[in-house]
């Protein structure tokens, strides 16, 4: 992103920019409902404190009276309680006109949050922002690729982008270039007419829904479809090129793919916008699953073969908590119990995990080392399966992970089951180590996960893609949309979109 651009006549040396937003990625196939105890609110020191580019002394901290307001975050789940998003909304509401007005405002969103009983959230969100801002206040706003671009997301906003890379290693880049955007038209040399300000959008729907992990961004075509967005932004009368793969998880008429190219040049943000998204289209069937694929019995022949490597890394991607899995589905600890040669002690596995508060409970109060037979899972989503039966040692007990709370490991075996109080995904290598596991030096390491997040990657020297049921399913056909826009590939294969581009921006700004 380089400096920000001079300060030219009629822009603003310092103008006052609001933060605000609420993310979480919510699966509408998930029994689970995120309330209140789901999100990590963040407000004035804390809020501003999230974003490292804001720091104290750094060029987009001095450029701007930053007023962080308030900022709600989940880890994804099922969709989210009605009663929960209308405090959060109004707290936001409540802010605007307490603390305004803004100059700016950075609304920092996913893109697939659904409401019980609403659908395109976001879109909802955006609109009583823009209510409360006003006309004339420049939004500008950052999101997570597997978000979506409602027609009434695209028209509240004035400024959008999104990640680039699956996995989401540049998230926190995406969000200070949605700053620094934000920062460059207010600066710019546009006058003091808040209307010019406003770059124009190019906003394209691609009728396409595929998973995550069939878009990531390290194999072709994603990866090819992406590398185009940095040059696009280049050129001379554009501010910004982004792809939304769209949400796969959620059942309503804004999830697909999106192409929105920005800029002053509205001619060109059209042709490139239209450029890309043909692109995508012509590469709809050619998008692969991001590791080779099998069923659980498929995964395990591979991982129990002569001479596979190890550790052995197992996508269980069917209950995975960072897309929208409940975080309890049972259905494959239950299968891996039941193989003899998991249980034996010939070779040592890791099951990460499931949360029951009251497993883990029952895990403590039998004690490290004692032998136990404990009830778990499934208290939220028993769809797959009901709750699985686990005898055996308790391997440790661990407090005080900020997301998962107490923490159980039951040794069955070879086989180390991780329980815990609440839901929490497995990413780090140290989620393990604290529990006094070794991924490293295990043969078999099953998560709910889909595509691997970079530590993971790095440790599995070889991985299947575990096509398994619950909330987030990879087999999308299975599950049971039917609410999607008419035309989605590949619910839909007989259509041939028109791929034109919708070209805007905000004109309701007073003189």
């Amino acid at each position: 992103m380089g400096p920000l651009p001079p300060l030219t006549e009629g822009g603003l040396a310092r103008p006052r920019i609001g933060i605000a937003g609420i993310s979480i990625e919510s699966s509408t196939f998930s029994p689970h409902v995120s309330g209140d105890e789901a999100f990590t609110i963040r407000t004035g020191a804390d809020l501003i404190g999230y974003y490292p580019f804001l720091d104290a002394g750094r060029e987009l901290r001095d450029a701007a009276e930053w007023v962080p307001l308030y900022h709600g975050r989940s880890l994804p789940g099922g969709a989210v309680a009605p009663e929960t998003y209308r405090r959060m909304k109004q707290a936001i509401v409540d802010a605007i006109r307490e603390q305004g007005p803004f100059d700016g405002f950075f609304f920092d969103i996913h893109g697939a949050m659904s409401v019980i009983g609403m659908q395109d959230a976001e879109g909802d969100l955006a609109a009583a922002v823009r209510a409360e801002l006003g006309p004339d206040t420049l939004v500008s706003t950052s999101m997570d690729l597997h978000g979506n671009v409602s027609e009434v997301l695209r028209d509240e906003v004035d400024l959008l982008t999104c990640y680039r890379m699956a996995p989401h290693e540049d998230w926190l880049n995406t969000k200070e270039r949605a700053v620094w955007n934000l920062l460059a038209r207010l600066r710019g040399a546009h006058g003091t007419d808040p209307v010019r300000r406003r770059p124009f959008k190019a906003w394209v729907p691609v009728p396409v829904l595929l998973p995550g992990e069939k878009t990531s961004t390290r194999l072709q075509p994603a990866q090819g479809i992406y590398a185009e967005l940095p040059g696009i932004e280049q050129r001379e009368g554009v501010v910004d090129a982004s792809v939304w793969i769209g949400y796969a998880w959620a059942d309503e008429p804004r999830c697909q793919a999106y192409v929105v190219v920005m800029g002053d040049d509205e001619a060109l943000i059209a042709q490139e916008a239209e450029r890309i998204a043909r692109m995508f289209w012509v590469a709809r069937e050619e998008f692969p699953f991001v590791a080779p694929t099998a069923d659980l019995d498929g995964a395990l022949q591979n991982a129990l073969a002569p001479g596979a490597a190890r550790p052995y890394v197992i996508s269980d991607s069917g209950d995975n908590p960072t897309a929208g899995g409940a975080g309890d589905v049972t259905w494959t600890l239950a299968q891996l119990l039941a193989r003899p040669e998991l249980v034996d002690g010939s070779r040592t596995t890791l099951v990460a995990s499931i949360f029951d508060a009251e497993a883990v409970a029952a895990a403590r109060a039998a004690g490290v080392g004692a032998t136990v037979t404990l009830t778990a899972g499934a208290r939220v989503d028993d769809g797959p399966h009901g709750a699985v039966e686990i005898t055996g040692e308790v391997f440790s007990i661990t407090d005080g992970d900020p997301s998962a709370g107490a923490q159980a490991v039951i040794a069955v075996g070879g086989l180390h089951a991780i329980i815990t109080e609440r839901r929490k995904p497995f990413h780090h290598l140290d989620d393990f180590r604290m529990l006094g596991l070794d991924p490293e030096a295990a043969d078999i390491v099953v998560v709910k996960i889909g595509y691997l997040e970079p530590e993971l990657y790095q440790l599995a020297a070889d991985w299947t893609l575990a096509l398994t049921p619950g909330g987030v399913d990879q087999d999308l056909l299975r599950l049971g949309h039917h609410r999607l826009a008419p035309g989605v590939f590949p619910f839909d294969t007989t259509g041939v979109p028109p791929l034109r581009a919708h070209v805007s921006r905000r004109a309701e700004a007073s003189a």
